[in-house]
């Protein structure tokens, strides 16, 4: 399985998160336990998450929740990758996240005093067995006011984005392990 086209809906973001981290477990199984990883499952990771989308419940995996408004499900590889979308505000305390129902609307979103977020979860084989989970974000602020906005989540994110691979994919890794 090859890593997901990303440039293919977010080429030039303004801000990029990358993680990974690798698991004694084979690629399947390590794929399985990341889709059950629950925001209760996180910590602090889940409570950020609750944060900026209220009602989002914690018994909610992050693979149900990447499938869900106010998510769209961009590309499912089927075989241990998932890229989906965000658009909005996302600098905003309300939840201003406009419903995409399909793909080409997140690829040619482009409001301005907006910003554009992709998420991608996948995993890749590594050597004797083993396999590699990776997680990316990357973020486009459109307009002088979107830019403006992701600048001003830029420290949230140089604060926080460190949970995805210490919360978020350690927990992947631990449950499978544990199989």
């Amino acid at each position: 399985m090859p890593k997901p086209d990303l440039g293919r809906w977010l080429s030039k973001p303004s801000l990029r998160v990358a993680h990974q981290r690798e698991s004694s477990a084979d690629p399947d199984r390590l794929w399985e336990a990341a889709l059950r990883v629950r925001l209760a499952d996180v910590g602090l990771l889940g409570r950020l998450v609750h944060w900026r989308i209220p009602g989002m419940p914690p018994d909610t995996s992050f693979d149900d929740m990447f499938r869900s408004p106010p998510f769209i499900v961009l590309q499912d590889e089927g075989d241990r990758a998932l890229t989906s979308g965000i658009v909005g505000r996302i600098w905003t305390l309300r939840r201003d996240y406009p419903n995409l129902t399909q793909p080409n609307e997140y690829s040619s979103w482009d409001a301005p005093g907006t910003a554009q977020v992709l998420f991608a979860n996948w995993v890749e084989p590594a050597t004797s067995g083993r396999a590699v989970l990776y997680s990316e974000v990357r973020v486009r602020g459109i307009g002088t006011q979107g830019r403006l906005g992701v600048a001003a989540v830029r420290p949230l994110v140089g604060t926080f984005h460190g949970l995805i691979g210490s919360e978020g994919i350690e927990a992947a890794v631990r449950m499978a392990e544990r199989e």
